[in-house]
Order: structure tokens, then sequence, then C-alpha cells
């Protein structure tokens, strides 16, 4: 009965995703000298996109810029990664590829850092997604406690 309810457990942990976020206050105070693996360019921009969630893992969601092209993909994630990549200034479509296309429009200034959540959710048959912008505090706790993905172009 003991590996019953283990096994239920192991598959709830599995699509929940099993992880909860720290308040606020204990993030910042988590990031508060934290150093990000690469900063931008004087003259560009620097978007860092994460997946923290566990939930479809295995699946890849490739991320493109401007553009659904596959000349425009700058990489991809897995559950628990994060990328990056740099942006001339201006305003950009971010896109990201699952089972559906999710997007979001970003304007970026020279030095920016920038922090977007690919969110996710089960579909069927696959792992669907959707984007949102982050607090810095909160990308920067994401890009501490996660691995790095595949980057295909660093710069844009």
């Amino acid at each position: 009965m003991n590996s019953l309810k283990l096994l239920v457990l192991t598959v709830a942990c599995f699509f929940t995703g099993c992880a909860t976020l720290p308040p606020p206050l204990e993030m910042k105070a988590q990031v508060e000298n934290f150093t990000l693996p690469k900063l931008p360019a004087s003259n560009k921009a620097l978007v860092y996109v994460v997946r923290p969630s566990l939930v479809g893992w295995i699946v890849r969601f490739n991320v493109f810029v401007d553009d659904k092209e596959p000349q425009s993909e700058v990489g991809y994630t897995r559950g628990g990664q994060y990328i990056y990549f740099e942006l001339e200034p201006g305003q950009h479509q971010i896109l990201s590829k699952a089972d559906n296309w999710a997007e979001t429009t970003v304007v970026a200034e020279a030095g920016d850092i920038i922090f977007v959540m690919q969110e996710v959710f089960m579909g069927m048959p696959m792992a669907r997604n959707k984007l949102f912008r982050l607090d810095d505090y909160e990308g920067k706790y994401h890009i501490k406690t996660l691995s790095t993905g595949t980057m295909l172009k660093s710069n844009k």
C-alpha cells in the first residue's frame, strides 16, 4: 500500500511541477548578491527566457524572435531550463512554440535585462505554453535555480 501512495505522489508531483515559490521578500534576499551568467553588451538588451516548471519536461519549447521562421529561432528549453539572447534596441516579439504558439511583445533599450517566463500547461496531445514578463528579482531567482537550455543564437 505504501508503494501505491508513493506512486500517486510521484505522478502528482510530475503533473504539478512540485514547486512553490518563496515569498517575494525571500526571493529578493536570495538574489541580492547573485550575478547573472551573462550581461548585455553596452549597445544591446539581453533577454532571459525561463521555464521553471517540470510539467512536460521532455518537450522542447522552441523560442523565436520577431517571426516564426526557422532562421529566427534562438534556442529552446525543456523543463527546469532557461536560455538567453541579445536584442537590438526596439520593439520585438518573443515567440514560443510548443503544441501551440505563444507570444509577448517587449520594448528593449540598450543595457536592459528582460525576463520572460514560459508557463506550461498540459494540452492534448502535448504540453502547451504561454509567455509573460517577470519582475527582475523573480527572473534572477529562476536563473539561479535552473540549468541552461539549448541556445542556437545568443545575438539577434
